[in-house]
């Protein structure tokens, strides 16, 4: 059996939440999904909420599911472990520089505002430093981007719709250089090859040379970014 199994939800897959404790020495929550699509019992770990959801396909009893959860109980909680320690944007939180002044994040006002002000702050900073990027990288290949829009997504890091319109998440604000990079490129992209086949990785690379460092670290940091906030 698959321990990471990863799909897409479909709106008539059923789920329900059970009790923390259903699986002795695993105090997370536990939701159970069963998936029309699914062949095989698969777990996943939500790095967000930090909960563990059990896949069943049609057909297999919850008890079965909940044996394997307790078989996989030492590897679901190394991964729970793994995670990086949340970091909510409250007064004393640290927050790496986003260069806003000399390297320091500076909010006036009382501590009830502080977390949507810095919030604000930074989709700012992401909106100003992504969207010239995007519209400059899309001269190079003669295309025109009609809207650029940062946004709190968290199963991707941007997107291109069939209208030119061009979105990206704000904590990419936390990411090195070439990450910025090398996403934007990616995006833009999409403007001219709505694929990913290999005409489309060229134009990237030739966009964003060296892309698979940033996608690499996209990958290995992608907990560690949806952390903050």
């Amino acid at each position: 059996m698959r321990h990471d199994y990863f799909e897409k939800p479909r709106r008539h897959d059923l789920r329900r939440l059970v009790a923390p404790d259903c699986v002795p020495g695993l105090d997370v929550p536990v939701s159970i999904r069963i998936s029309e699509r699914a062949r095989r019992v698969g777990l996943r770990i939500d790095s967000v909420e930090r909960k563990v959801e059990l896949i069943l396909p049609r057909g297999v009893s919850e008890r079965s599911g909940l044996r394997f959860l307790a078989a996989k109980r030492a590897w679901v909680t190394a991964r729970l472990e793994a995670l990086p320690q949340a970091v909510p944007f409250v007064e004393g939180a640290v927050a790496p520089p986003v260069n806003i002044v000399d390297g320091e994040i500076r909010v006036r006002g009382g501590p009830a505002h502080l977390a949507r002000r810095i919030r604000d702050h930074l989709v700012a900073a992401a909106r100003a430093e992504l969207a010239p990027r995007a519209r400059q990288l899309a001269g190079r290949i003669g295309r025109n981007v009609a809207r650029v829009n940062v946004r709190d997504t968290r199963s991707r890091w941007g997107s291109c719709s069939g209208r030119s319109n061009l979105s990206f998440s704000w904590r990419l604000i936390f990411a090195p250089e070439p990450v910025l990079e090398y996403v934007v490129a990616h995006e833009v992209a999409h403007l001219a090859e709505m694929n990913h086949g290999p005409r489309f990785w060229a134009l990237v690379e030739s966009l964003a040379p060296g892309s698979a460092g940033p996608r690499a670290w996209l990958k290995q940091n992608r907990n560690r970014l949806l952390a903050y906030g």
